[in-house]
Protein backbone atom coordinates (compact mmCIF):
# COMPACT_ATOMS: atom_id res chain seq x y z
CA UNK A 1 0.00 0.00 0.00
CA UNK A 2 0.74 3.65 -0.57
CA UNK A 3 -0.58 5.74 2.09
CA UNK A 4 -0.58 9.01 1.31
CA UNK A 5 -2.59 10.41 4.68
CA UNK A 6 -4.30 9.46 7.80
CA UNK A 7 -8.14 10.29 8.12
CA UNK A 8 -9.94 9.22 11.49
CA UNK A 9 -10.76 6.09 10.86
CA UNK A 10 -7.39 5.19 10.08
CA UNK A 11 -5.65 6.84 12.64
CA UNK A 12 -7.79 5.20 15.28
CA UNK A 13 -6.93 1.88 13.77
CA UNK A 14 -3.16 2.59 14.66
CA UNK A 15 -4.11 3.42 17.86
CA UNK A 16 -5.88 0.33 18.59
CA UNK A 17 -3.17 -1.78 17.18
CA UNK A 18 -0.09 0.13 18.64
CA UNK A 19 -2.12 -0.76 21.90
CA UNK A 20 -2.10 -4.42 21.08
CA UNK A 21 0.84 -4.94 19.91
CA UNK A 22 2.26 -3.54 23.19
CA UNK A 23 -0.10 -5.78 24.77
CA UNK A 24 1.71 -9.00 23.33
CA UNK A 25 5.00 -7.07 24.73
CA UNK A 26 3.93 -5.84 27.58
CA UNK A 27 5.90 -8.55 29.91
CA UNK A 28 9.18 -8.47 28.00
CA UNK A 29 9.15 -4.35 28.74
CA UNK A 30 8.17 -4.92 32.51
CA UNK A 31 11.56 -7.47 32.59
CA UNK A 32 13.37 -4.56 31.43
CA UNK A 33 13.68 -3.27 34.88
CA UNK A 34 17.10 -1.68 36.38
CA UNK A 35 16.46 -3.18 39.68
CA UNK A 36 16.75 -6.32 40.17
CA UNK A 37 13.43 -7.31 41.75
CA UNK A 38 9.83 -8.18 40.69
CA UNK A 39 8.50 -4.60 40.60
CA UNK A 40 9.12 -3.80 36.68
CA UNK A 41 5.30 -2.12 35.42
CA UNK A 42 6.54 -0.05 32.53
CA UNK A 43 4.82 -2.21 29.84
CA UNK A 44 1.89 -2.49 31.87
CA UNK A 45 1.64 1.15 32.79
CA UNK A 46 2.33 2.17 29.30
CA UNK A 47 -0.33 -0.78 27.40
CA UNK A 48 -3.05 0.89 30.31
CA UNK A 49 -2.58 3.94 29.06
CA UNK A 50 -2.92 3.70 25.83
CA UNK A 51 -5.79 1.05 26.05
CA UNK A 52 -7.69 4.41 27.81
CA UNK A 53 -7.23 5.99 24.55
CA UNK A 54 -8.55 3.02 22.79
CA UNK A 55 -11.84 3.14 25.03
CA UNK A 56 -12.17 7.29 23.80
CA UNK A 57 -12.11 6.28 19.95
CA UNK A 58 -15.39 4.21 20.88
CA UNK A 59 -17.20 5.52 17.36
CA UNK A 60 -13.76 6.29 15.15
CA UNK A 61 -14.47 9.66 14.40
CA UNK A 62 -13.57 10.98 10.56
CA UNK A 63 -11.71 13.56 11.35
CA UNK A 64 -8.25 12.67 12.32
CA UNK A 65 -7.92 15.82 14.75
CA UNK A 66 -10.79 14.97 15.96
CA UNK A 67 -9.46 10.98 16.78
CA UNK A 68 -6.52 12.08 17.83
CA UNK A 69 -8.13 14.96 20.68
CA UNK A 70 -10.37 11.80 21.76
CA UNK A 71 -7.15 9.17 22.38
CA UNK A 72 -5.19 12.17 23.68
CA UNK A 73 -7.98 12.78 26.36
CA UNK A 74 -8.45 9.22 27.13
CA UNK A 75 -4.81 8.53 27.65
CA UNK A 76 -4.07 11.48 30.11
CA UNK A 77 -6.72 10.74 32.04
CA UNK A 78 -5.63 6.58 32.11
CA UNK A 79 -2.07 7.74 32.52
CA UNK A 80 -0.08 5.30 34.87
CA UNK A 81 3.95 5.75 35.69
CA UNK A 82 5.97 7.75 34.33
CA UNK A 83 6.43 6.07 31.11
CA UNK A 84 2.61 6.19 30.97
CA UNK A 85 2.36 9.76 31.26
CA UNK A 86 4.90 10.75 28.63
CA UNK A 87 3.14 8.46 26.32
CA UNK A 88 0.05 10.29 26.89
CA UNK A 89 1.50 14.02 26.14
CA UNK A 90 3.29 12.73 23.33
CA UNK A 91 -0.16 11.59 22.19
CA UNK A 92 -1.46 15.01 23.15
CA UNK A 93 1.54 16.82 21.50
CA UNK A 94 0.41 14.88 18.35
CA UNK A 95 -3.59 15.71 18.87
CA UNK A 96 -2.24 19.61 18.84
CA UNK A 97 -0.46 19.29 15.68
CA UNK A 98 -3.58 17.41 14.08
CA UNK A 99 -6.44 20.00 15.71
CA UNK A 100 -9.20 20.68 13.11
CA UNK A 101 -7.65 18.85 10.81
CA UNK A 102 -9.89 16.22 8.40
CA UNK A 103 -6.99 14.22 6.87
CA UNK A 104 -3.42 14.52 7.54
CA UNK A 105 -0.91 14.37 4.38
CA UNK A 106 2.16 12.85 5.29
CA UNK A 107 4.30 16.44 6.10
CA UNK A 108 0.91 17.79 8.54
CA UNK A 109 1.60 14.12 10.34
CA UNK A 110 5.08 14.74 10.79
CA UNK A 111 4.91 18.05 12.27
CA UNK A 112 2.11 17.04 14.32
CA UNK A 113 4.81 13.84 15.51
CA UNK A 114 7.18 17.05 16.41
CA UNK A 115 4.20 18.96 18.24
CA UNK A 116 4.91 15.10 20.48
CA UNK A 117 8.20 15.42 21.03
CA UNK A 118 7.54 19.43 22.70
CA UNK A 119 5.08 18.18 24.32
CA UNK A 120 6.81 15.59 25.54
CA UNK A 121 9.64 17.42 26.82
CA UNK A 122 7.39 19.99 28.12
CA UNK A 123 5.82 17.16 30.58
CA UNK A 124 9.21 16.75 32.86
CA UNK A 125 10.48 19.30 34.58
CA UNK A 126 14.16 17.78 34.20
CA UNK A 127 14.23 15.87 31.16
CA UNK A 128 16.58 12.46 31.45
CA UNK A 129 18.06 11.83 27.93
CA UNK A 130 18.35 8.23 27.73
CA UNK A 131 14.84 7.63 28.02
CA UNK A 132 11.51 7.12 26.27
CA UNK A 133 11.94 10.93 25.20
CA UNK A 134 15.14 10.43 23.36
CA UNK A 135 14.41 7.35 21.49
CA UNK A 136 11.09 9.21 20.28
CA UNK A 137 12.65 12.70 19.60
CA UNK A 138 15.49 10.94 18.03
CA UNK A 139 13.13 8.81 15.34
CA UNK A 140 10.52 11.58 14.93
CA UNK A 141 14.00 13.44 13.69
CA UNK A 142 15.60 10.95 11.26
CA UNK A 143 12.33 10.08 10.02
CA UNK A 144 11.33 13.88 9.01
CA UNK A 145 14.40 14.49 7.68
CA UNK A 146 14.04 11.70 5.14
CA UNK A 147 11.00 12.75 3.61
CA UNK A 148 10.82 13.14 -0.12
CA UNK A 149 8.01 13.63 -2.76
CA UNK A 150 7.39 9.93 -3.36
CA UNK A 151 7.45 9.29 0.65
CA UNK A 152 4.22 7.75 2.23
CA UNK A 153 3.43 6.78 5.41
CA UNK A 154 4.63 3.42 4.97
CA UNK A 155 8.16 4.35 4.09
CA UNK A 156 7.59 7.09 6.80
CA UNK A 157 6.98 4.57 9.64
CA UNK A 158 10.11 1.96 8.09
CA UNK A 159 12.19 4.97 9.13
CA UNK A 160 10.88 5.62 12.17
CA UNK A 161 10.94 2.03 13.75
CA UNK A 162 14.95 1.95 12.21
CA UNK A 163 15.48 5.36 14.31
CA UNK A 164 13.68 3.58 17.15
CA UNK A 165 15.78 0.31 17.57
CA UNK A 166 19.16 2.06 17.07
CA UNK A 167 18.32 4.77 19.59
CA UNK A 168 16.82 2.61 21.95
CA UNK A 169 20.47 0.44 21.72
CA UNK A 170 22.15 3.81 22.44
CA UNK A 171 20.11 4.61 25.79
CA UNK A 172 22.72 2.38 27.86
CA UNK A 173 25.12 4.79 26.79
CA UNK A 174 23.46 7.89 27.80
CA UNK A 175 22.47 6.93 31.19
CA UNK A 176 24.59 4.59 33.69
CA UNK A 177 22.04 2.93 35.40
CA UNK A 178 21.06 1.13 32.41
CA UNK A 179 24.73 0.56 31.53
CA UNK A 180 25.20 -1.16 34.55
CA UNK A 181 22.05 -3.11 34.91
CA UNK A 182 23.04 -4.39 31.04
CA UNK A 183 19.25 -3.70 29.92
CA UNK A 184 18.04 -0.93 27.61
CA UNK A 185 15.51 1.89 28.44
CA UNK A 186 11.94 0.21 29.39
CA UNK A 187 9.45 3.46 27.97
CA UNK A 188 11.27 3.67 25.13
CA UNK A 189 11.28 -0.29 24.10
CA UNK A 190 7.39 0.13 24.79
CA UNK A 191 7.12 2.84 22.29
CA UNK A 192 9.11 0.70 19.91
CA UNK A 193 6.07 -1.89 20.04
CA UNK A 194 3.45 0.41 19.36
CA UNK A 195 4.84 1.86 16.43
CA UNK A 196 5.21 -1.23 15.02
CA UNK A 197 1.50 -2.13 16.02
CA UNK A 198 1.12 1.48 14.14
CA UNK A 199 2.54 0.47 11.25
CA UNK A 200 0.77 -2.56 10.24
CA UNK A 201 -2.17 -0.82 10.60
CA UNK A 202 -1.02 1.18 7.40
CA UNK A 203 -0.73 -2.44 5.53
CA UNK A 204 -4.17 -3.28 6.46
CA UNK A 205 -2.46 -6.04 9.38
CA UNK A 206 -3.74 -4.79 12.44
CA UNK A 207 -2.26 -6.35 15.79
CA UNK A 208 -4.47 -8.24 17.37
CA UNK A 209 -4.42 -8.82 21.64
CA UNK A 210 -2.72 -12.12 22.54
CA UNK A 211 -5.30 -13.09 25.51
CA UNK A 212 -2.65 -14.14 28.42
CA UNK A 213 -2.61 -14.00 32.03
CA UNK A 214 -4.26 -10.66 31.81
CA UNK A 215 -7.27 -12.54 30.99
CA UNK A 216 -10.63 -11.80 33.04
CA UNK A 217 -11.25 -14.41 35.67
CA UNK A 218 -14.46 -16.41 35.04
CA UNK A 219 -17.24 -14.94 36.79
CA UNK A 220 -19.02 -17.11 40.01
CA UNK A 221 -22.54 -16.77 39.26
CA UNK A 222 -23.33 -18.58 42.36
CA UNK A 223 -22.03 -15.61 43.95
CA UNK A 224 -25.63 -14.50 43.61
CA UNK A 225 -28.99 -16.94 44.00
CA UNK A 226 -31.87 -17.07 43.54
CA UNK A 227 -32.34 -16.04 47.50
CA UNK A 228 -29.41 -13.56 47.53
CA UNK A 229 -30.56 -9.61 48.50
CA UNK A 230 -28.78 -6.87 46.70
CA UNK A 231 -26.28 -5.84 49.15
CA UNK A 232 -24.03 -3.87 47.22
CA UNK A 233 -24.66 -1.83 43.99
CA UNK A 234 -23.97 -2.20 40.62
CA UNK A 235 -20.93 -1.08 38.63
CA UNK A 236 -22.43 1.47 35.83
CA UNK A 237 -19.83 3.00 33.44
CA UNK A 238 -21.14 4.88 29.81
CA UNK A 239 -19.73 7.08 27.13
CA UNK A 240 -22.44 9.78 26.60
CA UNK A 241 -22.14 11.63 23.11
CA UNK A 242 -23.71 15.20 23.38
CA UNK A 243 -26.40 15.92 21.17
CA UNK A 244 -27.14 19.23 19.46
CA UNK A 245 -30.88 18.05 18.66
CA UNK A 246 -30.58 18.06 22.78
CA UNK A 247 -28.40 20.26 24.53
CA UNK A 248 -25.96 23.14 23.83
CA UNK A 249 -22.69 20.92 23.66
CA UNK A 250 -19.89 23.43 23.90
CA UNK A 251 -22.21 25.32 26.96
CA UNK A 252 -22.89 21.89 28.74
CA UNK A 253 -22.59 22.13 32.15
CA UNK A 254 -20.79 19.01 34.00
CA UNK A 255 -21.77 20.12 37.50
CA UNK A 256 -25.19 19.45 37.65
CA UNK A 257 -24.83 16.09 36.16
CA UNK A 258 -22.17 15.44 39.02
CA UNK A 259 -24.50 16.77 41.46
CA UNK A 260 -27.69 14.45 40.44
CA UNK A 261 -25.46 10.95 40.18
CA UNK A 262 -23.99 11.80 43.58
CA UNK A 263 -27.72 11.84 44.94
CA UNK A 264 -28.30 8.29 43.02
CA UNK A 265 -24.98 6.92 43.81
CA UNK A 266 -21.47 6.78 44.41
CA UNK A 267 -17.58 6.62 43.69
CA UNK A 268 -18.87 9.46 41.03
CA UNK A 269 -16.24 10.18 38.27
CA UNK A 270 -17.48 12.44 35.37
CA UNK A 271 -16.36 14.17 32.98
CA UNK A 272 -16.96 16.31 29.49
CA UNK A 273 -14.11 16.27 27.14
CA UNK A 274 -14.64 18.26 23.94
CA UNK A 275 -18.59 16.56 23.44
CA UNK A 276 -18.30 12.94 25.02
CA UNK A 277 -19.42 13.10 28.96
CA UNK A 278 -17.25 9.73 30.53
CA UNK A 279 -19.52 8.22 33.97
CA UNK A 280 -18.09 5.58 36.07
CA UNK A 281 -20.67 5.63 38.88
CA UNK A 282 -21.84 2.79 41.93
CA UNK A 283 -25.52 2.27 41.78
CA UNK A 284 -28.46 0.19 42.90
CA UNK A 285 -30.91 1.74 39.69
CA UNK A 286 -28.39 1.92 36.72
CA UNK A 287 -31.71 1.87 34.67
CA UNK A 288 -32.32 5.58 36.13
CA UNK A 289 -29.06 6.65 35.33
CA UNK A 290 -29.03 5.98 31.77
CA UNK A 291 -32.46 7.14 31.73
CA UNK A 292 -31.54 10.58 32.73
CA UNK A 293 -28.77 11.27 31.05
CA UNK A 294 -30.00 10.20 27.93
CA UNK A 295 -31.80 13.09 27.57
CA UNK A 296 -28.40 15.01 26.73
CA UNK A 297 -27.18 12.37 24.03
CA UNK A 298 -26.62 9.20 23.01
CA UNK A 299 -24.27 6.07 24.67
CA UNK A 300 -21.43 5.09 22.59
CA UNK A 301 -20.35 2.57 25.05
CA UNK A 302 -22.35 0.91 27.90
CA UNK A 303 -21.22 -1.20 30.86
CA UNK A 304 -23.05 -2.49 33.72
CA UNK A 305 -21.53 -5.17 36.57
CA UNK A 306 -23.02 -6.57 39.62
CA UNK A 307 -20.64 -5.80 42.42
CA UNK A 308 -20.69 -9.31 43.79
CA UNK A 309 -19.96 -10.76 41.13
CA UNK A 310 -16.79 -8.72 39.75
CA UNK A 311 -13.28 -9.86 40.15
CA UNK A 312 -12.05 -6.24 39.35
CA UNK A 313 -9.93 -5.22 42.10
CA UNK A 314 -10.58 -1.67 41.62
CA UNK A 315 -14.58 -2.58 42.58
CA UNK A 316 -15.08 -5.71 43.58
CA UNK A 317 -17.27 -6.75 46.48
CA UNK A 318 -17.37 -2.67 47.17
CA UNK A 319 -20.53 -1.97 49.63
CA UNK A 320 -22.81 0.69 48.06
CA UNK A 321 -23.05 3.15 50.44
CA UNK A 322 -25.65 6.63 49.78
CA UNK A 323 -23.49 9.57 49.15
CA UNK A 324 -23.74 12.20 52.10
CA UNK A 325 -21.94 15.87 51.41
CA UNK A 326 -19.00 16.91 53.54
CA UNK A 327 -18.99 19.83 54.75
CA UNK A 328 -16.56 22.33 53.05
CA UNK A 329 -13.34 22.38 54.67
CA UNK A 330 -9.87 23.99 54.22
CA UNK A 331 -7.62 21.19 53.60
CA UNK A 332 -7.45 17.62 51.84
CA UNK A 333 -5.02 14.86 52.27
CA UNK A 334 -4.41 12.65 49.78
CA UNK A 335 -1.99 9.87 49.88
CA UNK A 336 -1.24 6.43 47.61
CA UNK A 337 -0.28 3.19 49.70
CA UNK A 338 -0.55 -0.38 49.00
CA UNK A 339 -0.91 -3.06 51.88
CA UNK A 340 -3.38 -2.63 54.48
CA UNK A 341 -1.39 -2.26 57.56
CA UNK A 342 0.16 0.70 55.69
CA UNK A 343 -3.41 1.93 54.38
CA UNK A 344 -4.79 1.83 57.82
CA UNK A 345 -1.85 3.79 59.34
CA UNK A 346 -1.92 6.79 56.46
CA UNK A 347 -6.12 7.01 57.72
CA UNK A 348 -4.98 6.79 60.97
CA UNK A 349 -2.43 10.04 60.43
CA UNK A 350 -5.53 11.88 58.98
CA UNK A 351 -5.53 11.53 55.29
CA UNK A 352 -9.25 11.51 53.66
CA UNK A 353 -8.22 9.23 50.95
CA UNK A 354 -6.09 6.35 50.61
CA UNK A 355 -5.69 5.85 47.32
CA UNK A 356 -4.84 1.82 46.73
CA UNK A 357 -1.36 1.59 44.66
CA UNK A 358 2.23 1.73 44.95
CA UNK A 359 5.25 -0.38 42.68
CA UNK A 360 3.94 -2.06 40.16
CA UNK A 361 0.23 -0.76 40.53
CA UNK A 362 0.42 2.56 39.73
CA UNK A 363 -2.77 4.59 40.18
CA UNK A 364 -3.98 6.40 36.69
CA UNK A 365 -4.89 10.41 36.49
CA UNK A 366 -8.50 8.96 36.83
CA UNK A 367 -8.36 7.03 40.30
CA UNK A 368 -6.57 10.31 41.83
CA UNK A 369 -9.41 12.63 40.53
CA UNK A 370 -11.83 10.15 41.72
CA UNK A 371 -9.96 10.78 45.28
CA UNK A 372 -10.18 14.79 44.67
CA UNK A 373 -13.80 14.22 44.14
CA UNK A 374 -14.56 12.79 47.39
CA UNK A 375 -12.75 15.26 49.47
CA UNK A 376 -14.72 18.72 49.75
CA UNK A 377 -11.46 20.86 50.54
CA UNK A 378 -10.07 24.36 49.53
CA UNK A 379 -6.49 22.61 49.23
CA UNK A 380 -5.65 18.97 48.65
CA UNK A 381 -1.93 18.27 49.56
CA UNK A 382 -1.41 14.71 47.79
CA UNK A 383 1.11 12.67 48.34
CA UNK A 384 2.29 10.19 45.64
CA UNK A 385 4.99 8.14 47.88
CA UNK A 386 6.60 6.74 44.67
CA UNK A 387 8.77 8.60 42.39
CA UNK A 388 6.80 6.75 39.64
CA UNK A 389 3.54 8.35 40.50
CA UNK A 390 4.60 11.75 41.10
CA UNK A 391 4.10 12.91 37.19
CA UNK A 392 0.43 11.16 37.41
CA UNK A 393 -0.35 12.94 40.71
CA UNK A 394 0.59 16.38 38.34
CA UNK A 395 -1.28 15.40 35.90
CA UNK A 396 -4.59 14.83 37.58
CA UNK A 397 -3.74 18.18 39.48
CA UNK A 398 -3.78 19.99 35.94
CA UNK A 399 -6.84 18.29 35.37
CA UNK A 400 -9.22 18.47 38.14
CA UNK A 401 -10.72 22.21 38.99
CA UNK A 402 -12.45 21.57 42.17
CA UNK A 403 -9.74 22.38 44.41
CA UNK A 404 -6.19 23.73 44.45
CA UNK A 405 -4.37 20.45 44.77
CA UNK A 406 -1.01 20.49 45.77
CA UNK A 407 1.60 17.53 44.67
CA UNK A 408 4.20 16.65 47.63
CA UNK A 409 7.24 15.09 46.23
CA UNK A 410 7.49 12.00 48.44
CA UNK A 411 9.22 9.53 46.81
CA UNK A 412 8.41 6.62 49.46
CA UNK A 413 6.74 5.57 52.15
CA UNK A 414 8.99 6.95 54.62
CA UNK A 415 8.54 10.51 52.63
CA UNK A 416 5.07 10.45 53.17
CA UNK A 417 4.27 8.96 56.67
CA UNK A 418 6.84 11.40 57.78
CA UNK A 419 5.56 14.44 56.30
CA UNK A 420 1.84 13.78 56.71
CA UNK A 421 2.95 12.98 60.62
CA UNK A 422 4.07 16.20 60.83
CA UNK A 423 2.08 18.35 58.70
CA UNK A 424 1.02 21.82 59.92
CA UNK A 425 -1.62 23.58 58.07
CA UNK A 426 -1.59 26.36 60.66
CA UNK A 427 0.89 28.23 59.27
CA UNK A 428 -1.68 29.29 56.51
CA UNK A 429 0.00 29.37 53.09
CA UNK A 430 -0.49 26.44 50.98
CA UNK A 431 3.33 27.62 49.29
CA UNK A 432 4.68 27.65 52.78
CA UNK A 433 2.92 24.38 53.94
CA UNK A 434 4.69 22.21 50.69
CA UNK A 435 8.03 23.87 51.19
CA UNK A 436 7.90 22.74 55.01
CA UNK A 437 6.96 18.88 54.20
CA UNK A 438 9.89 19.28 51.48
CA UNK A 439 12.44 20.43 54.40
CA UNK A 440 10.92 17.30 56.31
CA UNK A 441 11.27 14.75 53.77
CA UNK A 442 14.60 15.63 53.25
CA UNK A 443 15.33 14.16 56.60
CA UNK A 444 14.07 10.84 56.15
CA UNK A 445 15.97 7.89 55.36
CA UNK A 446 13.72 4.93 53.91
CA UNK A 447 15.58 1.59 53.21
CA UNK A 448 13.96 -1.47 51.38
CA UNK A 449 14.35 -5.45 51.35
CA UNK A 450 13.24 -7.27 48.60
CA UNK A 451 13.85 -11.01 46.54
CA UNK A 452 16.27 -10.19 43.59
CA UNK A 453 15.18 -11.73 40.15
CA UNK A 454 18.17 -12.16 38.40
CA UNK A 455 21.71 -12.25 38.92
CA UNK A 456 23.88 -8.96 38.53
CA UNK A 457 26.70 -6.72 39.93
CA UNK A 458 25.89 -3.46 41.06
CA UNK A 459 27.20 -0.56 43.31
CA UNK A 460 29.91 -3.46 44.21
CA UNK A 461 27.35 -5.45 45.35
CA UNK A 462 27.38 -9.06 43.73
CA UNK A 463 23.69 -10.46 43.60
CA UNK A 464 22.52 -13.87 43.22
CA UNK A 465 19.12 -14.69 41.67
CA UNK A 466 16.47 -15.25 44.91
CA UNK A 467 18.45 -13.83 47.68
CA UNK A 468 17.69 -10.66 49.40
CA UNK A 469 18.80 -7.15 48.66
CA UNK A 470 18.62 -4.30 50.43
CA UNK A 471 18.77 -0.88 49.35
CA UNK A 472 18.03 3.19 49.87
CA UNK A 473 17.00 4.93 46.37
CA UNK A 474 19.00 3.54 43.59
CA UNK A 475 21.94 1.92 45.92
CA UNK A 476 22.04 -1.51 46.52
CA UNK A 477 23.87 -2.15 49.92
CA UNK A 478 23.47 -5.36 51.03
CA UNK A 479 22.98 -8.95 49.61
CA UNK A 480 21.88 -12.15 51.82
CA UNK A 481 20.23 -15.85 51.55
CA UNK A 482 17.91 -14.57 54.31
CA UNK A 483 15.54 -12.04 54.39
CA UNK A 484 15.80 -11.14 57.99
CA UNK A 485 19.96 -11.29 57.31
CA UNK A 486 19.36 -8.82 54.59
CA UNK A 487 17.01 -6.73 56.71
CA UNK A 488 19.54 -6.53 59.49
CA UNK A 489 22.29 -5.94 57.35
CA UNK A 490 20.41 -2.91 55.49
CA UNK A 491 19.67 -1.47 59.13
CA UNK A 492 23.04 -1.04 59.83
CA UNK A 493 24.57 0.12 56.67
CA UNK A 494 21.71 3.15 57.33
CA UNK A 495 22.81 3.88 60.59
CA UNK A 496 20.07 3.89 62.91
CA UNK A 497 21.54 5.81 65.66
CA UNK A 498 21.54 8.98 64.39
CA UNK A 499 17.67 8.74 64.39
CA UNK A 500 15.06 8.87 67.23
CA UNK A 501 12.25 6.72 65.04
CA UNK A 502 13.22 3.72 63.23
CA UNK A 503 9.81 2.33 61.30
CA UNK A 504 9.49 -1.15 59.71
CA UNK A 505 6.79 -2.24 57.42
CA UNK A 506 6.56 -5.87 57.47
CA UNK A 507 5.69 -7.05 54.15
CA UNK A 508 3.03 -9.50 52.84
CA UNK A 509 4.44 -12.75 53.38
CA UNK A 510 6.53 -11.95 56.47
CA UNK A 511 5.45 -14.13 59.49
CA UNK A 512 4.76 -12.35 62.73
CA UNK A 513 7.80 -14.71 64.05
CA UNK A 514 10.07 -13.43 61.72
CA UNK A 515 8.76 -9.85 62.41
CA UNK A 516 9.26 -10.38 66.11
CA UNK A 517 12.42 -11.72 65.79
CA UNK A 518 13.76 -8.71 63.94
CA UNK A 519 12.00 -6.56 66.21
CA UNK A 520 14.07 -7.98 69.20
CA UNK A 521 18.00 -8.01 66.99
CA UNK A 522 17.29 -4.38 66.22
CA UNK A 523 16.08 -3.49 69.75
CA UNK A 524 19.02 -4.71 71.03
CA UNK A 525 21.45 -3.50 68.65
CA UNK A 526 19.92 0.31 68.68
CA UNK A 527 18.83 1.10 72.32
CA UNK A 528 18.57 4.82 72.18
CA UNK A 529 16.35 4.54 68.59
CA UNK A 530 12.74 3.59 69.28
CA UNK A 531 12.09 0.90 66.85
CA UNK A 532 8.07 0.26 65.89
CA UNK A 533 6.97 -2.26 63.69
CA UNK A 534 3.88 -2.62 61.58
CA UNK A 535 2.09 -5.12 59.94
CA UNK A 536 2.34 -3.46 56.59
CA UNK A 537 0.79 -6.00 54.27
CA UNK A 538 2.39 -4.89 51.48
CA UNK A 539 3.30 -6.61 48.49
CA UNK A 540 7.24 -7.08 46.44
CA UNK A 541 9.11 -5.32 49.16
CA UNK A 542 9.20 -7.44 52.60
CA UNK A 543 10.46 -4.86 54.84
CA UNK A 544 10.68 -1.36 54.42
CA UNK A 545 12.63 0.30 57.19
CA UNK A 546 12.22 4.15 57.68
CA UNK A 547 14.07 6.46 59.79
CA UNK A 548 12.76 10.03 61.23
Amino acid sequence: MNTKSVNGVLFAAMVKSGAASLKNKAKEVNDLNVFPIPDGDTGDNMFMTIDAGVVALADEPAAVGEAARLAANGMLLGARGNSGVILSRIFAGIARGLEGVEEADLRVFHEAMESGVKESYNAVSVPVEGTILTVYRDAVSYAGKRITGVSTLETYFEDLHYELCRSLERTPDLLDVLKEAGVVDSGGAGFVYIAEGMARALTGEITEAIENAGKRKNVDLNAFTEDSVLEFGYCTEFLLRLQRAKVDVEGFDIAPLIEWLNSVGDSVVCFKEGSIVKVHVHTRKPGDVFNHVQQYGEFLTMKVENMTLQHNEAHGGESFKSRVEKPRKPYGIVSVAAGKGIRDAFLSLGCDEVVDGGQSMNPSAEDMISAFQNINADVIFVFPNNSNIIMTAKQAAEMYDGADVRVVPSKTIGDGYAAISMLDTEIGDADAIVASLEEIIAGVVTGTVSRAVRDTEMDGVSVKKDDYIGFVGDTIFVDAPQRLDAALGLAEKMNPKRYDIMLVCCGEDVSAEESEQLFRELKKAYRRTEVVMIDGGQPIYDYIIILE
